[in-house]
């Protein structure tokens, strides 16, 4: 699919209003993949949206990557991309924004970002911490200080917008009293088994885009599940537009090996579809070839209203309880 068909949003409190692709791709931890290799087949299949973090360990090859395809003339300037990147518990702290954005760039061999997140509202003591953090690890998040710092980011034009990942209502409400510039946006969890519909309203009441992570409940990971691509309720919409999707299957060169198959396929395909038409944009992770052009074609169907009300049946659970640690109190402020 060519990029200039992926639809953008646009971003209120970026520098100079930038449009960011409403579909990304994930690049957290693959053990089994080149990640390089699997962001360079991206570029050239028609992405133009990568979402990274300093964590993740994916800064340097999605830079490599990004210099290949400039090299290769896939790509004819990096403009042409817009880069996520997200600053880490342990750089929670006001002194500690640049240093650890200047790195990121440094890692990604790049002038500027895009979007730059605070990955969580938390901060971690320096030290050598496993993960989950225990909680003697966890410290106060001077969150006023740090986003004056994310601020400063922006205005001296290391990153043409800045946002979060992980808040909630109240957090939200809580930083835009004292924010000069306004959060783009608010990065979380929302999938069709977590549909965040309050969060949904108030993000867009205060103009702050919405990215979905595990937009698909994060299949095969170690706190996901396949509630979604195995969801009875999916798999019954996805009968209901069975002919237009195994037609586009068949198009795309899909072998189907059977029904299931072709129902996993399908509730891919709706569960990004309703994010779309519901205003959330979203980073999905696969370096499979063909699933990352079956991920794009999504722009040219609509669910129906029996499709809604179907959806609104499916039962809701968060998956992501405590984060990157082993507990927190009160994280998500009983926003449940």
């Amino acid at each position: 699919m060519s990029s200039s068909k992926v639809p953008h949003v646009v971003l209120q409190s970026s520098s100079n209003n930038c449009n960011m692709p409403v579909i990304g791709l994930g690049t957290a931890p693959s053990s089994s993949t080149d990640t390089r290799e699997a962001i360079l087949e991206a570029i050239k299949t028609g992405y133009r949206h990568f979402d990274t973090a300093s964590m993740y360990g994916s800064e340097q090859p999605l830079g490599e990557a990004i210099a290949e395809a400039l090299q290769l003339g896939i790509i004819k300037s990096r403009d042409e991309l817009f880069i996520t990147s997200k600053l880490w518990c342990t750089e929670n702290f006001p002194h500690l924004v640049l240093p650890a954005l200047q790195k990121t760039l440094e890692s990604l061999k790049l002038e500027y970002l895009d979007l730059y997140l605070i990955h969580w509202p938390i901060s971690v003591k320096s030290g050598h911490w496993e993960m989950p953090f225990p909680e003697e690890a966890l410290t106060s998040f001077d969150l006023k200080g740090v986003w004056k710092a994310m601020e400063e980011c922006q205005k001296l034009g290391l990153t043409k917008s800045i946002g979060v990942s992980n808040f909630s209502c109240k957090k939200l409400e809580n930083l835009l009293s004292f924010a000069s510039i306004p959060p783009s946006v608010n990065q979380v969890e929302i999938n069709l088994t977590w549909q965040q519909k309050k969060l949904r309203a108030y993000c867009q009441e205060k103009g702050i885009i919405i990215t979905a992570y595990s937009p698909l409940g994060a299949p095969g990971s170690t706190w996901g599940s396949n509630n979604v691509v195995d969801n009875e309720l999916l798999k019954e919409i996805a009968e209901a537009h069975g002919k237009s999707f195994a037609q586009k299957n068949s198009k795309m060169c899909f072998k189907i090996v059977s029904k299931w198959i072709l129902y996993h396929i399908a509730c891919i395909c709706v569960s990004l579809r309703w994010l779309y038409e519901i205003g959330v944009t979203f980073a999905v992770k696969s370096y499979n070839k063909e699933r990352m052009k079956q991920n794009l074609e999504i722009f040219d169907w609509s669910l129906t209203k029996d499709d809604y009300e179907k959806i609104d049946q499916i039962k809701q659970q968060r998956m992501v309880k405590n984060g990157p640690a082993k507990f927190i109190d009160g994280i998500w402020d009983g926003e449940n």
